[in-house]
């Protein structure tokens, strides 16, 4: 659909196409209401294609005393592994117990008990020093006592949305990316009676009536829809991480350490065939219309936490493939450090404008619930059994020809496409069943979700819809001739308008995934520093940290 040919009427609108607008649009679309969903710019944009690809309970919520997030956080994990298998995995975890830093083992052990606790299940256990190295071979042995193993889960955090939005078009919802909300409008009693939507790139507008409005619009939140308190306000908090090939940073699971500078954990999380190491946390004082990116003072924080953990890898910043950074949606009402923020949802209503922000993306369907319950009393009386109904379409038992792909080619499949997945194979040829190196992606992905999916512009294909833009050097320039070939048939764009996205998309990645201008050494043509020369780089730039 477009903006233009819409209808005009709806029971709800959803301002935001994040994971907690995706989360709303599919729970209201499966009660039957007339729907629309409306993202300013593209689905994912913002937070949701820019965290650490982890749906967990949050060990450090439990060290704060906020035992019921965490139990949500557990609980809702546990749900989405049961219903998207594929597409939200479980992950084990490794943390090491040195006897100089860190948290002791009593403290962790404690710590992890709990979590077992609330999801029911006992996953974790203390592994002696030559156990745990068995495991993490590389990680620094000196004062090591050993470590424990656990479980989360990780994600692939656009999918997620675009698979939320996806369902829910199927029943009957309606989707528009790079269309913003600009004004709202109520009758002589205050009550909302219509939205202005307008697309951001034609300027077309439309004035719609709805019933009611959900504005999910994370760090933008506040602008359509002020906190009703004085004190409160959004802080965006920004958070970068770095993306290594498996080769530099050779883990198969995930390694969570303490940071040598703060004390913050901060996680090497295997994804995609890549490796993630992250997060910051700091405020993002930066236009929030423009690409956030990694500081060269964050890329510092990381690297030199790596190099605390790893001392015997080289991972100089010529091997680094990309960066990227999110900006968290927190909801603010004091002074405190970024990190010392708390993570809890917030919700409040205006006579049919409700406002949803703060969270994190584990409980997105918690939070979809609350703001859909709070908009109730304005929608049509529709039986709203939201608490405990699954969130996505049971998927198929199985193909019934498999078409040469292994089982765990079909169930990424299934978790990322759902029932999809099926005419995504069977449409494909052979060659493009096969997944472009480095990643798990098969090229058969590409054409698919372009031509099905609203892409715009070639950052949407290749950093949301795909995440080769994030898993292979220079964002995917190199295959980037194969996928204007792929998707001749259905991007009908022409030969200047490919040369225009394409050179729109490698200076975008060049800002905001490429690392900063000012680390000289990870610079194009320049020898690769040794790890001798790389510990003298962070020398060089330890003022600058601290």
């Amino acid at each position: 659909m477009h903006l233009e040919t819409i209808p005009e009427k709806w029971d709800l609108v959803v301002v935001g196409g994040g994971v907690t607008g995706a989360g709303i649009f599919r729970l209201a679309a499966g009660m039957n209401l007339k729907v629309l969903l409306v993202e300013q710019k593209d689905f994912a944009w913002g937070t949701s294609s820019r965290s650490s690809k982890l749906i967990h309970g949050g060990l450090r919520y439990l060290k704060e005393g906020r035992l019921l997030l965490t139990r949500e956080s557990v609980q809702e994990r546990e749900r989405l592994l049961e219903e998207a298998p594929g597409l939200v995995e479980p992950l084990e975890f490794l943390v090491p117990v040195y006897k100089d830093r860190g948290p002791g083992k009593w403290t962790l052990e404690a710590g992890l008990s709990l979590y077992d606790l609330i999801a029911r299940k006992h996953r974790h256990q203390f592994l002696s020093k030559e156990e745990f190295l068995q495991l993490a071979p590389y990680v620094d042995q000196k004062l090591l006592i050993g470590g424990f193993c656990f479980f989360d889960a990780r994600v692939d955090d656009a999918r997620l949305v675009m698979r939320l939005i996806n369902e829910a078009v199927q029943l009957g919802g309606c989707a528009l990316n790079y269309t913003a909300a600009t004004d709202i409008y109520r009758n002589a009693e205050g009550g909302v009676t219509g939205i202005r939507v307008e697309d951001t790139e034609t300027g077309a507008a439309r004035t719609l009536s709805t019933l009611a409005i959900i504005n999910a619009g994370g760090i933008w939140a506040e602008k359509l829809h002020p906190p009703p308190q004085r004190d409160f306000h959004m802080r965006p908090l920004r958070g970068s991480h770095l993306v290594y090939p498996s080769r530099v940073l050779p883990v198969d699971r995930a390694i969570s350490f303490i940071h040598p500078a703060d004390g913050r954990a901060v996680f090497v999380i295997p994804w995609q065939g890549a490796v993630l190491v992250g997060t910051t946390d700091l405020d993002h004082e930066n236009d929030l219309s423009i690409e956030p990116a990694a500081a060269e003072k964050e890329v510092i924080y990381l690297v030199r936490g790596l190099a605390k953990l790893f001392p015997s890898l080289d991972f100089s910043l010529k091997n680094c493939i990309a960066s990227f950074a999110g900006v968290r949606p927190v909801v603010s009402s004091g002074d405190r450090a970024p990190s010392s923020e708390p993570r809890d949802h917030m919700i409040w209503t205006d006579k049919g404008l409700v406002t949803v922000t703060g969270g994190k993306m584990t409980i997105f369907r918690a939070m979809a619930r609350d703001a859909l319950k709070a908009a109730a009393p304005c929608l049509p009386p529709v039986e709203m059994n939201i608490d405990n109904e699954p969130i996505f379409a049971p998927l198929p038992v199985g193909p019934a020809n498999n078409f040469g792909l292994s089982s765990d080619t079909w169930r990424y499949l299934y978790g990322r496409y759902g029932p999809h997945a099926d005419t995504l194979v069977r449409n494909s040829s052979a060659e493009d069943l096969k997944p472009i190196p480095g990643t798990e992606t098969l090229w058969a992905e590409i054409p698919f979700v372009a031509g099905k999916e609203q892409v715009r512009h070639l950052d949407d294909l290749l950093l949301r819809r795909v995440r080769i833009g994030l898993l292979t050097p220079g964002g995917g320039r190199a295959h980037i001739r194969r996928i204007k070939q792929l998707c001749r048939p259905v991007l009908p764009w022409s030969r200047k308008r490919w040369r225009q996205e394409i050179k729109r998309y490698l200076e975008l990645w060049e800002h905001a995934h490429g690392l900063p201008p000012g680390l000289t050494e990870a610079r194009p043509g320049r020898r690769p520093p040794s790890i001798f020369h790389f510990r003298a780089f962070l020398r060089h730039y330890y003022r600058k940290l601290f």
